[in-house]
């Protein structure tokens, strides 16, 4: 295993999926690639589509900002990214362009409908990605 990409949001479930990605980067000596995504609204103007992108990309950015030095200390070399899109499709996508061999996801939901409306991201990924999926509980 040499490259583990592990999204993260800031929820407890992605804080459980960091931790065991980051433990496995270090035991297996891989690079970890942590990315986070700022979904587009789904409608607006282009102003207003612009101002909620540009807050939600800062927004993450100070979420993944502690990470940095979570990484740092388990000497893992560790690779932060921002992006735009849909999560489940932007995470797929850019574990095939980043080469992962594992992506790691948080699960989400306790109900039948809790895991049905937001564990929809984790099941996206499972289903479409080419590589081995963890998820982390």
């Amino acid at each position: 295993m040499k490259r583990i990409l592990v999204a993260y949001d800031g929820s407890d479930p992605a804080k459980q999926a960091f931790s065991l990605a980051l433990d496995l980067a270090a035991k297996y000596g891989a690079e970890l690639f942590v990315m986070a995504v700022a979904r587009p609204p789904e409608f607006g103007n282009e102003v207003e589509t612009e101002a909620v992108m540009d807050n939600s990309k800062k927004h993450y950015r100070q979420v993944l900002k502690p990470l940095h030095g979570v990484a740092e200390a388990a000497k893992c070399s560790a690779h932060f990214e921002v992006v735009v899109g849909h999560p489940a499709d932007q995470i797929v996508r850019h574990a095939e362009s980043w080469q992962a061999d594992l992506i790691v996801v948080g699960h989400r939901g306790h109900t039948f409908f809790e895991r049905w409306l937001v564990g929809s991201v984790a099941k996206h990924v499972i289903d479409h990605a080419s590589c081995a999926v963890l998820v982390a509980r």
